[in-house]
């Protein structure tokens, strides 16, 4: 609960951080995007550059992420079979030289 209530405020407080920004800069400029041209503050293009760019990166490791939750996944796995082992008396199983 409070993990949620410290996100909320998180956002919360970064939001008004990017209005305030954009409202400090209100100089005003084209952009073309290739499709189309329209204005844009400088704050508001800032912002939007910044969250775009916050994006890709969380994008870009997602995939480093996966493999670790995956690797946390087969380590627990390994961890409650060698403990149900244990609490059996089962022999342990050799493991190969090379960690595999």
């Amino acid at each position: 609960m409070l993990r949620r209530i410290a996100y909320i405020c998180a956002v919360v407080l970064l939001a008004a951080i990017a209005l305030l920004f954009t409202a400090l800069n209100p100089q005003r400029f084209d952009v073309d995007v290739g499709l189309a041209r329209f204005g844009v503050s400088a704050g508001l293009a800032l912002v939007i550059a910044f969250a775009a760019g916050l994006l890709a990166g969380a994008l870009w490791r997602s995939n480093w992420i996966a493999k670790l939750l995956a690797e946390r996944g087969r380590l627990r796995h390994a961890l409650r079979l060698a403990e149900s082992r244990r609490l059996t008396g089962a022999p342990a199983e050799a493991q190969p030289a090379d960690g595999t």
